[in-house]
């Protein structure tokens, strides 16, 4: 936390309470807490600790069991278990239970604005509290737990903690000793509770995660992808104590799943490993690169194309490549250092014949439009399989100004209909994009009397859908009979618009 959040808290509290007066009652009681000695002063201390930096709020059971963990010990002594009345005896109240959730809690908000501005309190919390989690976790009870058991539930409540949580901290603060703990956990993680519990919070309501029987697996250096710890992935790789080219149970390799959530020092660790092909594929054809740009990893981006095995304009199963990713998610800088090597095809279409130019338009990326438009081997106007050219796309999701880019084209027709007809205005009226039809029926070359090949017009079209001000912008423009449109909407359920006219 920086000094200026720190006194922009400190006022906050003292703004909350008056002055001085509670804050400084709450530092005389934690003074107290200190003052008692042994088992109640670190039971005490430890019980704020974990109510104040805790991921979620604990409930009673989780929070008795977490201080009854014994750093390092290979067993968990179930007799240790503090009650939850002599926990609250040794916080000299400034913890309760709340009766609805019966989650622990601080005595009152401010306590907590008091301990997060006080950081000298608690010397290294989250270091701490990984090493109790790992601790736990690599106990005799923990291990014995079979995978896929509820067991836990009733003999260890604060396992599902330490299992979703133990990174978490230990990736704020990883001690020498939680290293090792760490080690421990994930060189045997393999079927352990623990690596079940995060998989079923984080994996398993995931459309993609099709293995329920544990094939691929889950390793521990995949647990510590999870985490984003580099140091403990670049540990267990050099242990060998983990396939470093298993598929995660989404199909992602540590390579792709590294390159897909930008971490760069654990890319760089993988490709010095003769065995890792940094050009493999997933199931659905997305290599590390294409992960790295769908996700507007510069750095990376740059790590793999300076490999010679690493092709840069390799397209997925639907064939789109790197630039078509970056391009369609508005990675300026990502297209443009891909547009920089001479394989990459700046107009490569996909399987539905849609160029990187078609992608950024649909999603309104203004910059990315604009740097495509500079090649000269870009097609502005190359219509995709449906016949929808990229301004069909831009004025079907209403993206003033990618329009008014693609209209200063004079390679662009403003009125190109699509395969039914659909001609760009159809398409921003039937939509209610009142801007890009203004802008569209300042062109000469726009007919708003276009029909498409179910005969119907702008003005039918936003009239079936409500849409009153495009409604009134055409009948400015289209004054002849236009009520005859109006009540063929209105009495001609059955004719319904064409599907798949609103874009992608």
């Amino acid at each position: 936390m920086s000094e200026s959040t720190i006194y922009r808290r400190r006022e906050r509290l003292r703004e909350m309470t008056g002055g001085l007066g509670l804050e400084g009652a709450y530092g005389a009681t934690i003074e107290r807490i200190k003052a008692q000695g042994g088992d109640k002063s670190r039971l005490g201390m430890a019980a704020l600790m974990w109510i104040s930096h805790a991921e979620r709020p604990l409930s009673a059971n989780e929070f008795c069991h977490a201080l009854a963990i014994e750093l390092g010990s290979p067993d968990f002594n179930a007799d240790a278990v503090p009650s939850m009345s002599t926990l609250v005896s040794c916080c000299q109240g400034l913890i309760t239970v709340d009766e609805e959730s019966s989650a622990v809690r601080l005595i009152h908000f401010t306590l907590q604005e008091y301990i997060s501005t006080t950081p000298d309190i608690f010397s290294t919390p989250h270091s701490t509290m990984a090493e109790i989690c790992l601790t736990y976790l690599n106990s005799e009870q923990a291990k014995a737990i079979p995978a896929n058991s509820s067991l836990y539930i009733l003999n260890m409540p604060f396992l599902k903690y330490c299992s979703l949580y133990w990174g978490v901290h230990a990736k704020r603060e990883l001690s020498d000793h939680a290293r090792l703990l760490s080690l421990e956990l994930l060189s045997e993680y393999d079927g352990h509770i623990s690596g079940e519990l995060l998989l079923a919070e984080h994996y398993l309501d995931q459309p993609r995660y099709q293995n329920p029987n544990r094939s691929p697996q889950f390793n521990g250096l995949h647990c510590a992808l999870f985490f984003e710890i580099a140091d403990l992935v670049a540990a267990l790789i050099e242990i060998e104590c983990c396939d470093i080219n298993d598929r995660d149970p989404l199909g992602y390799s540590p390579l792709g799943l590294a390159a897909r959530n930008g971490y760069e020092e654990v890319v760089k660790i993988l490709l010095a490993r003769e065995e890792v092909n940094p050009g493999e594929p997933d199931k659905f054809g997305r290599a590390p690169l294409l992960h790295a740009a769908s996700n507007g990893h510069e750095g990376l981006v740059k790590i793999l194309l300076a490999r010679e095995d690493v092709y840069p304009d390799e397209p997925d199963n639907g064939g789109l490549t790197p630039l078509s990713y970056s391009a369609q998610n508005g990675h300026e800088e990502v297209v443009k250092i891909l547009l920089g090597r001479k394989e990459v095809n700046p107009d490569r279409p996909d399987y539905f014949s849609q160029a990187p130019l078609l992608h950024a338009a649909s999603n309104g990326h203004e910059g990315v439009v604009k740097i495509l438009l500079a090649r000269a081997d870009v097609n502005p106007d190359k219509p995709d399989n449906f016949g929808q050219a990229p301004l069909l796309h831009a004025a079907s999701n209403g993206h003033e100004g990618v329009v008014k880019i693609l209209l200063a084209r004079e390679d662009v027709n403003p009125d190109k209909p699509d395969n039914g007809g659909l001609t760009p205005l159809m398409s921003a009226a039937q939509n209610g994009h009142e801007g890009v039809v203004k802008i569209l029926l300042g062109r000469k070359e726009v007919n708003p009397d276009n029909r498409d090949n179910d005969g119907k017009t702008p003005l039918l079209l936003a009239a079936w859908y409500g849409h009153e001000g495009v409604v009134k912008l055409l009948l400015d423009v289209k004054r002849p009979t236009p009520t005859s449109e109006i009540m063929t909407a209105k009495h001609r359920p059955g004719m319904l618009p064409r599907a798949g006219a609103s874009g992608l």
